[in-house]
């Protein structure tokens, strides 16, 4: 870390006249986000409709050649909201949402929130064992399936048990204008609205902080995807602290929102920040770095949410006298490395970068409120940095069976405090939940979330991120659990035992995946374009490994557990290796042996990955 990343007072002093002029409005989504009134009608209907209120006619979507305002947009998820009380749908049930990025997702979300259905957020790039696992873990009365998805549900539909009269199905058009056609065995979810009226419904004033919104899928420590409850009090939180507090969009402003929202980021952050402002949002069904600032300019957006590896894609691209022509004032999101903080700034000239930390199961967010450089900003929640053995894969206890905390400038295992203020609502799988929750930390009795983040402590309650530990590792902006990618490695014929972690390739964002496989046979007789076959039915592409590693025995501990800490350390550094290893290039289909020459190349970023 560079000494000039840590915040002294001078640097805050500096930003007193910032802090002052801002402080009414920090105050007002403080109050916003404080969920410690159970009884307080909240949440994310809430929110829409109050933004139809303020600005009906304004535009509440964009997407391609779609313009909704916030008044069709309202009435459109008050349709849906009765079609799903006609069937039997009430308050607490789950509805599975399969539809990529466009507006009949959030459509259906909002209509679910308003009368107090939880929607689970299904990562849209599952199938097979995965997606079955997810549907099952929230046990859903009904399913929207976007015609995009069709065929990945139905290639499971049997494993899962879901009404026939409970399938609802999207055409992927403009569904508002044009119904599409329904297959067999499936309700046309567009035409089915047509004889509901738009009006509110009245349910939407009896949801508290405490009733789950949505289930928002993560690939934590162990197993496969984890359910977290992601409740309408936490988005408040975001429609507070984030639209009130950090970013206050204005009616006039439009957001330009790449990621996926079966995501927080998109779906809490960004859209709630959107909402506080009664902005437009700029929807896009997937990110495209050959339209990225053509779109920009397109839809004169003033804001864009982001990942890091967004960020680098975009800073990949050769300068071109186009930087600069764009509207865009603020970005809004997390991951952007300071390594390429400043050149980014500068190149596009982008005067506030809204960086902040969050996780979609946590009780603890960072944002960056004061447009600090190189920080996930600051959090007015209490927390600690704790210090951790890497070696060893856990934290430090004393002599006394307490933690320490690290000092300033110090890198630290981030723990959130469990408090009334700051509630950990967990999972839906109990153990899980039990297992994230560290006690008797400071002292007796005391209970802490355990984010699995390592962070670094630059002063004034600001933070670096730094990265993750355990089993978790981050590629292309999402969380591979190398415990599953590992259960479903060792399900391929020819596998016998199989360790997966992650490893820096120099120039990208995260850690990449690398797998060291035991073979039960030689290897003349191993087929990668099989394996790599297999694995691209049962993984989403960002968790099957770019490196293969092939061992004759695993080193292990002496309970058990694969020594996976040497292993990231070794990396795909063909020197220090004694086994040989394969490499998954981009836009192959196969692994081919990685020569030194090669790795060379890899290294010096000729490959883009």
């Amino acid at each position: 870390m560079k000494h000039n990343e840590i915040i002294t007072a001078k640097k805050m002093v500096l930003k007193v006249p910032e802090i002052l002029f801002k402080l009414p409005r920090i105050i007002k989504g403080l109050k916003i986000a404080d969920a410690r009134n159970k009884t307080k009608a909240v949440g994310l209907g809430l929110c829409v409709e109050k933004a139809a209120k303020k600005n009906p006619l304004g535009l509440a979507i964009r997407y391609q050649e779609r313009n909704i305002t916030y008044q069709v947009f309202n009435e459109w998820s008050n349709k849906i909201a009765r079609t799903l009380l006609n069937y039997g749908l009430k308050k607490g049930d789950c509805v599975a949402i399969m539809v990529e990025n466009r507006p009949e997702l959030l459509a259906v979300v909002t209509a679910c929130a308003k009368i107090g259905v939880i929607s689970a957020m299904i990562n849209t790039s599952q199938q097979g064992k995965v997606l079955t696992h997810s549907l099952s873990i929230v046990q859903p009365k009904l399913i929207v399936v976007g015609e995009e998805c069709y065929e990945a549900y139905e290639a499971i539909r049997d494993d899962v048990h879901i009404p026939c009269t409970h399938h609802f199905y999207l055409a992927d058009t403009d569904t508002l204008t044009k119904m599409g056609h329904a297959p067999v065995h499936w309700q046309n979810l567009a035409l089915i609205i047509r004889a509901q009226s738009g009006k509110s419904l009245p349910q939407v004033k009896h949801i508290t902080g405490e009733d789950p919104c949505f289930y928002v899928y993560t690939s934590g420590t162990t197993g496969l995807p984890k359910a977290v409850i992601f409740n309408h009090g936490r988005f408040m939180k975001a429609y507070g602290s984030f639209g009130h507090a950090t970013v206050h969009l204005k009616a006039s402003d439009a957001m330009y929102v790449p990621l996926p929202f079966y995501h927080s980021t998109a779906m809490a952050i960004c859209w709630g920040s959107i909402l506080a402002g009664n902005a437009t949002l700029i929807m896009t069904r997937k990110f495209s770095i050959s339209r990225f600032w053509s779109d920009i300019r397109y839809y004169n957006a003033t804001a864009f949410g982001y990942i890091g590896e967004l960020c680098r894609y975009l800073i990949d691209q050769a300068p071109t006298e186009h930087d600069n022509q764009h509207q865009i004032r603020m970005i809004l999101g997390n991951g952007l490395r300071p390594s390429i903080w400043q050149t980014f700034k500068q190149r596009f000239n982008i005067e506030r970068i809204y960086e902040f930390y969050a996780s979609s199961e946590g009780n603890i967010g960072f944002s960056n409120i004061f447009n600090f450089d190189h920080t996930v900003g600051f959090s007015p929640a209490k927390y600690a940095l704790i210090e951790y053995d890497k070696e060893n894969d856990r934290p430090i206890r004393n002599k006394q069976g307490f933690f320490n905390k690290v000092s300033k400038g110090q890198t630290g295992l981030l723990l959130g405090e469990i408090s009334p203020k700051s509630p950990f609502h967990g999972y839906t799988d109990i153990k899980k939940t039990q297992h994230t929750v560290l006690r008797n930390v400071f002292e007796t009795g005391d209970a802490w979330f355990n984010t699995g983040d390592l962070m670094r402590d630059i002063g004034f309650k600001h933070t670096q991120f730094v990265d993750r530990v355990g089993d978790t590792f981050r590629w292309k902006g999402e969380n591979v659990s190398t415990t599953e990618v590992e259960m479903l490695i060792d399900e391929i014929d020819d596998i016998s035992e199989s360790v997966v972690y992650g490893v820096t390739i120099p120039n990208t964002n995260g850690k990449a995946g690398m797998a060291q496989l035991k073979l039960n046979c030689d290897i003349a007789d191993f087929n990668f374009s099989t394996f790599y076959r297999k694995l691209k039915q049962t993984l989403p592409q960002y968790a099957i490994p770019i490196f293969i590693s092939l061992s004759k025995g695993m080193d292990m501990t002496g309970t058990f557990k694969y020594k996976k800490h040497r292993l990231k350390e070794l990396g795909f550094n063909i020197e220090n290796s004694d086994n040989p290893i394969f490499v998954l290039l981009p836009n192959t289909d196969t692994y081919q042996p990685l020569c030194a020459k090669l790795q060379h190349r890899i290294i010096e970023g000729k490959y883009r990955y």
